[in-house]
């Protein structure tokens, strides 16, 4: 994926912004199980992942809580720690080897004095939409299971049945029942 059609998927932006933003980004690699963002840390990037996945979870000490499952040509960050610029609740940690391209709060800023067409990636701030229609709604396992493989069509291709279970808030035993139907 070009630069220009990550920047296309949140608004449109000229062959200069492109070059604009290129300066601004920093692409990292992360291993299997490289953490990305530590809970307790505050969160002061967003990233576009290339390639690989991620997941954020909440750890009791004994549980992780799936929060979200994270794919390629998805933006990334943790939500209300960026947006309130708060300790993060959650931990993201890479699932497998992963490569993104990580814009900073004070590259964005940057970008957005340079260039009101950086107004657009506001738009990555709303992206809470899809878990919000999961949780929000009273949906049956059937429903969570069929929105989200419509959402993320991949993500039952890269994450175990356990994972997903986790982050629709079914059993893993009920996620298997309602894919053997689906």
């Amino acid at each position: 994926m070009t630069t220009q059609e990550i920047l296309n998927s949140v608004g449109q932006f000229s062959a200069s912004d492109v070059l604009l933003f290129e300066e601004h980004i920093v692409q990292r690699s992360f291993h299997k199980n490289d953490i990305l963002l530590p809970e307790g840390e505050i969160c002061k990037s967003v990233y576009f992942i290339l390639s690989g996945s991620f997941f954020q979870f909440h750890s009791d000490g004994i549980t992780e809580t799936i929060i979200d499952l994270h794919l390629p040509e998805e933006w990334m960050f943790n939500h209300p720690s960026l947006i309130n610029q708060v300790p993060s609740n959650t931990t993201i940690k890479a699932f497998d080897e992963s490569d993104v391209l990580e814009l900073s709060l004070i590259n964005l800023h940057s970008l957005i004095a340079r260039s009101q067409s950086f107004l657009g990636l506001g738009r990555l701030f709303d992206q809470a939409g899809n878990r919000t229609y999961l949780f929000d709604n009273a949906l049956t396992p059937v429903q969570k299971y069929s929105y989200i493989t419509k959402a993320k069509p991949l993500i039952v291709q890269v994450f175990p049945v356990k994972m997903i279970a986790s982050y629709l808030k079914i059993s893993p035993e009920t996620l298997s029942r309602v894919r053997a139907k689906h």
